[in-house]
């Protein structure tokens, strides 16, 4: 953890404050989480490097475009980064529509559909463990559009590395089919999930510990078959 003082100015709040105290407690625990996410994400990397393969086949095989979906993110201390994920939907996508997708949205590709459902497309995301910029647990990452309409409590999530999964990914397994419903996306998700999703995210950052991390991962896990 760095030093109150260090933390970029919108984080340096009175709603922030008590998670940071409570955090700065645990930093043996963090330093372990830390350790253990990068070893795993190397494992995970060798064991799964056919699925990765095949997929990525797959996807080519099905539409023009990368393989990779790279959209910028935001993470730990209010960093932008760059978070990798298969391409499921087709070229160019985010000129055509929101930036959250919705479970009848028309540019997602057929295999997309597929990749989707099985959380493939999050694999890739492996590679941002390795490089710092995520966690297996943690708040999900997003876009800086929508940080731009964080509430000063909100800010406190940033003060981890954002997640792969976490306790709010599992309750809103189902998000892209409420999305569906809206007229306005991007409106709904800003005022009414994102407020729901950080409820859950609040009482992860309360919950730090190897064994949590573990028992956040087996139910998403089952929440996937």
């Amino acid at each position: 953890m760095c030093k109150w003082e260090d933390l970029p100015p919108e984080m340096q709040n009175e709603q922030v404050r008590p998670y940071y105290n409570y955090l700065v407690q645990k930093k043996m625990t963090l330093a372990i989480k830390f350790l253990l996410d990068k070893i795993l994400a190397v494992i995970l990397l060798l064991i799964l490097s056919p699925v990765f393969i095949a997929v990525a086949i797959w996807i080519k095989c099905d539409s023009t475009g990368e393989v990779f979906f790279r959209q910028e993110r935001v993470t730990r201390y209010g960093k932008k980064f760059r978070i990798y994920k298969f391409r499921t939907m087709v070229k160019n996508a985010e000129s055509l529509g929101s930036q959250v997708t919705t479970n009848a949205d028309m540019r997602v590709t057929k295999v997309g559909k597929k990749i989707r459902a099985c959380r493939l497309d999050e694999i890739p995301q492996l590679i941002n463990i390795l490089k710092g910029e995520m966690s297996f647990v943690g708040t999900r990452p997003e876009v800086p559009r929508y940080v731009a309409h964080y509430t000063e409590e909100m800010y406190a999530t940033l003060l981890l590395p954002a997640g792969v999964t976490n306790e709010a990914s599992i309750e809103y397994k189902d998000e892209e089919r409420l999305l569906a419903e809206a007229d306005n996306a991007d409106e709904v998700y800003i005022s009414k999930v994102l407020p729901e999703k950080m409820r859950w995210n609040y009482k992860g950052l309360t919950k730090q510990g190897v064994l949590e991390d573990m028992k956040i991962m087996l139910q998403t896990l089952g929440a996937v078959a």
